[in-house]
């Protein structure tokens, strides 16, 4: 795992985040240094998904990247057969998803699919995933894509969502702030590193507060909503149809 040193030079202008090929080639080590309990929230998903997948149907990774989720679920599966659809609108995010699943005896239960998940026809769903994906959507687009997954879904299914989060009140905010640039102190990250990554993530990728995300899912008709692990700004939420 290559170490993530992408802002640990000097940049003016600092550039808009992108998942091009420099970010590929440290993702897994920008994911653990970047997102609190990350490890344990692929874990615990993939047991989620597990447990509400329905036999004969379709699981959609809608922001897959490289493929750390279909790569756990496909461990955890086994060899009972599932139907994986996998979106991510970087194509080297899909190049190295498919390297991870050559030769392997899951190829042919998941489909990479290279393109806007906003595009992505959900149908005979009973998992959907969309980890740390939402954020980098418009917001005015983001409760038609939860719809859609919502319209996609059978009954009982369900939708895994983690997100950075933002708070109403600034001294809330301030404080989660704080404390998730310390974290990445802790993990080996310089002040040039974190200030040039969040310039480069400003406009890019828009957080909104907790209670958006659970209204949203709410408005969108499912019926049970909750925060199943929250770590300051980080949340993981599971809506269930």
């Amino acid at each position: 795992m290559s170490k993530d040193r992408i802002y640990g030079v000097p940049q003016n202008p600092v550039p808009p985040f992108q998942f091009d090929e420099s970010v590929v080639r440290v993702f897994d080590d920008m994911l653990t240094r970047s997102i609190p309990l990350y490890r344990e929230i692929i874990r615990r998903q993939v047991q989620l998904l597990v447990r509400f997948y329905q036999e004969g149907t379709r699981i959609y990774d809608l922001g897959c990247s490289n493929g750390n989720l279909g790569m756990g679920t496909c461990r955890a599966m086994g060899n009972k057969p599932f139907d994986m659809i996998a979106v991510d609108s970087s194509r080297p995010m899909i190049e190295a998803y498919a390297a991870r699943l050559e030769g392997t005896p899951h190829m042919s239960r998941v489909t990479l699919e290279w393109g806007d998940i906003r595009q992505t026809t959900i149908d005979q769903a009973s998992v959907v995933v969309l980890n740390f994906t939402l954020q980098f959507i418009a917001p005015e687009h983001r409760d038609a894509m939860v719809t859609q997954i919502f319209d996609g879904l059978l009954p009982n299914g369900v939708l895994l969502l983690c997100e950075k989060s933002a708070h109403a009140n600034a001294t809330i905010e301030n404080m989660q702030q704080a404390m998730y640039y310390q974290f990445k102190k802790e993990n080996g990250y310089s002040d040039l590193e974190i200030s040039q990554k969040r310039e480069a993530l400003e406009k890019v990728l828009v957080p909104e507060a907790m209670d958006v995300h659970l209204e949203r899912c709410s408005r969108a008709g499912f019926r049970v909503v909750d925060v199943w692990l929250k770590w300051f700004n980080f949340a993981a939420l599971i809506a269930v149809k």
